[in-house]
């Protein structure tokens, strides 16, 4: 990590201070930080709810990076980046990841409800949702939803 060097050196006379290294101290200053600092969502009720950063890093957690995702998708919106925001709408309008697709779910209706969406059609496609995002692919890579004919 790059650090202005001045701010390297106070770090560094922390650290020895504290008797870590730099980058014990570096992880420590992070987490001190992460507890010890608030932030407010509107949840999906509508009501306040604070949260220290590491609360929210916890709730949003997962080893897998496509759920990951997801639960930064639905838990805060609001933090997510341009690039991810674009990325959760092609989600949102791909109906092949999305259980009984019939064209409802659109970028940014409220309506969109977790349990629709097929986690594991998005896990196994998630790396082609990630390139057509960033327009290393076409669309027609995406999976594509097709309505099942009655008695199927």
């Amino acid at each position: 990590m790059r650090l202005d060097p001045k701010l390297r050196y106070a770090a560094e006379l922390a650290a020895r201070k504290q008797r870590r290294t730099l980058s014990s101290f570096i992880e420590w200053a992070i987490e001190e930080v992460l507890t010890d600092n608030e932030m407010s969502e509107i949840d999906w009720r509508g009501e306040e709810e604070k949260l220290t950063l590491m609360e929210a890093a916890e709730k949003v957690w997962d080893v897998d990076e496509a759920d990951r995702f997801v639960n930064l998708a639905f838990e805060f919106p609001g933090l997510m980046t341009h690039e991810e925001q674009q990325l959760w709408k092609l989600i949102t309008t791909t109906g092949a990841v999305w259980a009984d697709w019939a064209g409802q779910y659109q970028h940014g209706d409220p309506h969109v409800r977790r349990s629709g969406l097929r986690l594991d059609l998005l896990r196994e496609h998630w790396e082609t949702f990630k390139q057509v995002a960033e327009g290393e692919l076409d669309k027609e890579a995406l999976p594509q939803w097709e309505e099942s004919s009655p008695g199927t």
